[in-house]
C-alpha cells in the first residue's frame, strides 16, 4: 500500500465533508507539549472480569492492511502469566459479512457484521473506504462501552465522520494533515504525533503507527514489562509507543518551490510539468491527484492559507 493510494483514500472520504473554516479548526505546524502528559506512565485499564478483551477490527474494502495487521499482530503476541495466557479476543467487523477487497488485492471475510458483532473493549479504525451509515452507527454505540476506539492513518477520516473526535486532538498520516483540519474544523490535527490519547478516544498517525498505538493499549492494561516482552517477541525496535510525540520529522509544514513543487493538499513531491495544477491569485498550485485539485479549487483560500 503505497502513500498514493493512503491519500486517494483520504480524499474519497474528505471530499463530500468539507465544512467552512470555523475558529475551532486548528491544524498544529510548530507542536507544543499535548495538553495530557503522554510521555508519563500512562492511565491504566483494567481487563474485564473474565480476562478476555475483545477486540474488533472494522474493515471494509481498501482497508490498508498493515493498518489493521500491526495491531492485530501485537495483540495476538501478547502473553501474560496465568492460565489465560492471551488476553485478546480478536475478530474483525464489516458493515455485511460479504467478502471485503482490502489494500493489494487481499480477501477478506468478516467474522461478524456490524449487526452481529460482540460488543468489544477495543476498537481498531484502519484507514478505508467511505462509510455507511450503519458503520458510522456501529462505531458511535459501540464507543459507549470501549475501553479504546483507536484509528489508525486516515482512519482518523472515519472516526471524524461519527462525531467521537469533536474538540478533541487527532493524530493521522501526515500527507492528510491539512485536509482532515480543513474537512473536520472542530477537530485539531496535532502534527508530529505519533499517537495521540483523549478519554477513550485514541489516534495514531501512518501506517506503522499503529503498531505503537496497540503496545501503548497493552502498556495500559499490562503494564510496560508486559509491552516490552511483546515488542520483542515480535522483534520491534521502534520505540515510538513510549513517546506519543516521536513524529516529530513531520511536524513541520513542507514548503514548496519552484524548484521543488509539492502538492498544495499533501505536501508530495510532484512532478511540475506532469501533475493537475491550478492558478490562484497569480500563484500556480500542483497536485499528486486529480482529487486533490478538486478539493483545492472547492475552496482554494482555505488551503492557500492553512
Amino acid at each position: 500500500m503505497n502513500r498514493r493510494h493512503v491519500l486517494q483514500l483520504t480524499a474519497a472520504l474528505g471530499t463530500a465533508g468539507l465544512l467552512p473554516r470555523s475558529a475551532s479548526a486548528q491544524s498544529v505546524d510548530n507542536p507544543k507539549p499535548l495538553h495530557h502528559a503522554h510521555n508519563a506512565p500512562p492511565n491504566p485499564l483494567r481487563p474485564p472480569a473474565d480476562g478476555r478483551i475483545p477486540v474488533a477490527f472494522l474493515l471494509s474494502d481498501d482497508a490498508v492492511v498493515i493498518d489493521f495487521a500491526g495491531p492485530w499482530e501485537v495483540f495476538e503476541n501478547v502473553h501474560i502469566q496465568g492460565p489465560l495466557g492471551h488476553p485478546f479476543e480478536l475478530y474483525t467487523v464489516a458493515e455485511t459479512t460479504a467478502p471485503i477487497r482490502a489494500g493489494g488485492g487481499m480477501t477478506i471475510v468478516p467474522n461478524y457484521s456490524v449487526a452481529s458483532a460482540p460488543p468489544p473493549k477495543i476498537i481498531v479504525i484502519p484507514a478505508q473506504g467511505e462509510p455507511s451509515e450503519a458503520v458510522i452507527a456501529w462505531v458511535r454505540n459501540a464507543t459507549k462501552v470501549s475501553d479504546v476506539t483507536m484509528s489508525v492513518c486516515t482512519g482518523a477520516f472515519l472516526l471524524a465522520k461519527t462525531g467521537l473526535l469533536s474538540g478533541k486532538e487527532v493524530a493521522t498520516h501526515h500527507g492528510a494533515y491539512a485536509e482532515l483540519a480543513m474537512t473536520y474544523p472542530d477537530v485539531i490535527v496535532r502534527r508530529g504525533a505519533r499517537f495521540v490519547e483523549s478519554g477513550n478516544i485514541a489516534s495514531s498517525g501512518g501506517l506503522s503507527s499503529g503498531i505503537d498505538l496497540a503496545l501503548r493499549v497493552v502498556e495500559r492494561y499490562f503494564g510496560r514489562a508486559v509491552a516490552l516482552a511483546t515488542a520483542d517477541n515480535l522483534e520491534y525496535q521502534g520505540l515510538g509507543w513510549m513517546n506519543a510525540d516521536s513524529n516529530q520529522a513531520y511536524a513541520k509544514r513542507r514548503v514548496s518551490t519552484t524548484q521543488h513543487p509539492l502538492c498544495a493538499v499533501c505536501e508530495m513531491d510532484v512532478d511540475s510539468a506532469a501533475s493537475p495544477k491550478s492558478v490562484y491569485r497569480n500563484r500556480t498550485y500542483y497536485f499528486c491527484m486529480d482529487a486533490h485539485k478538486r478539493l483545492f479549487d472547492a475552496a482554494p483560500a482555505r488551503f492557500a492559507n492553512a
